[in-house]
């Protein structure tokens, strides 16, 4: 991996030309950027061993304040010796779209870095302006871990770094020691690297160092982990236990950041949240309490962290818990399930914490309140009103799940408004949404990925989702073309009722 050279592939619309499908077409330089495609890429990659992939669209706003930053790195890069390459693909472009998929592309920008001519993937985390860049590019070149060689370096490198990784072993020919390497360049995204062979050189922390061993030496919890026995698996598994705190404050730290961002890259864990009034006198002591909790569960697939209302407000908001039942804590299970305890103290904490361990807590559905008034012409739907105004009104019932941050929904409401105004004399049409961020919808026939998602739920209970166009006539057409008759509605509601009587 050493002097090796690095292709920055960003993938972007600014590709002036496009090539067959048929014909092989090479690499071409754009300012100090290279500009690669679907029928080159793959034959680039491959004659880089270490490349690092950015994965861009030209409507995405990160992605425009990131491309002046690539071109100034790029113009640095290319003076490194060896020389560090950067590159762009348009990942909008159709015939791109492969290579995004193949890279599991989820949003704009992702940087991926490719080393082993494509054999091994692994995110880029570096900085995003350019003398970030630059600085995290060199280090991405050079070996994986540097040997620590005098006492002085081992006890600077302990006490300087928030978190290290240091292997101790016998010798440079030992398996473990090449294994070692080996799982280095795959998370050295992630962590620092370091390796000795003389234990004597570091810090001893009051336990003995025995080689082969793998020693994380940190600024909190313990202070040190040690690794005796390990695997590749075994390493990643023990990093991921050890590398975070037991308790991560939900703030603007950007020590903080990094903890969180690690938590929610690994959806196989739990994640706990004490929502707390930063006014609140009593909030030290059930902080206490929970740190306790904390520490106890560490390691068991439950990760803690705390929220104020200063920092933690849109965590709050996202949740769904209120204001006036705080203290709250929130737990997210790997199923993407949640679960509450309101109004938290020292008292109740740790039995509902067992209570969820024990898989007896009941799931919590975030809902807004039920509107006052719902009298405009597009009918306002929370969850708790879902089955009322949807599921069970009889009606036929075009149901959009918006956010309210979204442009695409904020064009289509006044649409909405004039279809909902077209259809009034139809009392068996209603127009409605729901606001996807706000409540937790569970009906698995409403599968909402994007905003804005439209479904037609029909008088009878027909699913018809809506793919047409956003214009006033052709949701009207959709609508008239699913629709289920008074006829058909009448004979449903029949039925229901002659179901709830034999009940």
């Amino acid at each position: 991996m050493q002097r090796l050279a690095v292709v920055l592939l960003l993938f972007t619309s600014t590709v002036p030309w496009m090539a067959s499908a048929d014909e092989e077409s090479p690499a071409k330089d754009e300012g100090h950027v290279l500009v690669l495609d679907a029928n080159n890429f793959h034959d680039t990659v491959k004659e880089h061993p270490f490349i690092v992939v950015e994965f861009y669209a030209p409507w995405c706003g990160h992605c425009k304040q990131l491309a002046p930053e690539y071109e100034k790195a790029a113009a640095i890069l290319k003076e490194n010796d060896p020389p560090i390459i950067l590159a762009k693909v348009d990942a909008n472009e159709e015939s791109n779209k492969g290579l995004a998929s193949e890279f599991d592309v989820r949003g704009y920008p992702t940087l991926k870095i490719v080393e082993k001519k494509g054999e091994v993937v692994r995110d880029y985390k570096g900085p995003r302006d350019a003398e970030g860049i630059v600085s995290y590019l060199k280090k991405q070149v050079g070996p994986p871990s540097s040997e620590i060689t005098t006492a002085e370096e081992g006890e600077k490198l302990v006490h300087e770094a928030d978190i290290i990784v240091v292997g101790v072993f016998k010798s440079p020919d030992s398996e473990e020691y090449k294994s070692f390497l080996s799982t280095a360049s795959e998370l050295r995204s992630d962590y620092e690297f370091k390796h000795t062979f003389d234990g004597s050189l570091l810090p001893k922390k009051d336990a003995v160092l025995t080689a082969p061993l793998i020693r994380v030496y940190k600024k909190f919890d313990e202070g040190f982990n040690d690794l005796k026995e390990f695997t590749p698996e075994g390493v990643k598994k023990f990093l991921d236990d050890v590398s975070i705190p037991y308790l991560v404050l939900f703030n603007k730290d950007p020590v903080q950041r990094e903890y969180l961002t690690k938590i929610f890259q690994n959806p196989a864990d739990a994640k706990a949240f004490l929502f707390v009034d930063a006014k609140d006198e009593g909030a030290e002591e059930l902080k206490k309490v929970y740190g306790d909790l904390a520490k106890e569960h560490k390691g068991k697939g439950l990760r803690f962290l705390i929220a104020d209302t200063e920092d933690g407000q849109n965590a709050i908001q996202y949740f769904g818990a209120k204001q006036d039942r705080l203290p709250s804590i929130v737990i997210q299970g790997s199923d993407e399930k949640k679960y509450m305890l309101e109004k938290a103290n020292v008292g109740n904490v740790a039995a509902w914490l067992k209570e969820y361990l024990d898989g007896k807590a009941s799931e919590f559905l975030k809902s807004e309140p039920v509107p006052e008034k719902n009298d405009e012409p597009v009918k306002i739907v929370v969850l708790d009103t879902l089955d009322e105004l949807v599921l069970k009104s009889g009606k036929n019932v075009l149901l959009e799940f918006y956010a309210p941050w979204c442009g695409h929904c904020k064009n289509l409401a006044p649409i909405l408004d004039e279809v909902a105004i077209a259809l009034q004399p139809d009392s068996s049409v209603v127009i409605a949404k729901l606001d996807a961020t706000a409540n937790d919808v569970k009906d698995k026939r409403f599968d909402v990925k994007g905003f804005p998602t439209i479904y037609l739920y029909t008088a009878t209970g027909k699913v018809v989702p809506y793919e047409g166009d956003r214009t006033k006539e052709s949701i009207i057409s959709f609508i008239e073309s699913n629709k289920d008759s008074a006829e058909q509605s009448n004979v449903a509601a029949e039925v229901e009722t002659d179901e709830k009587d034999e009940l």
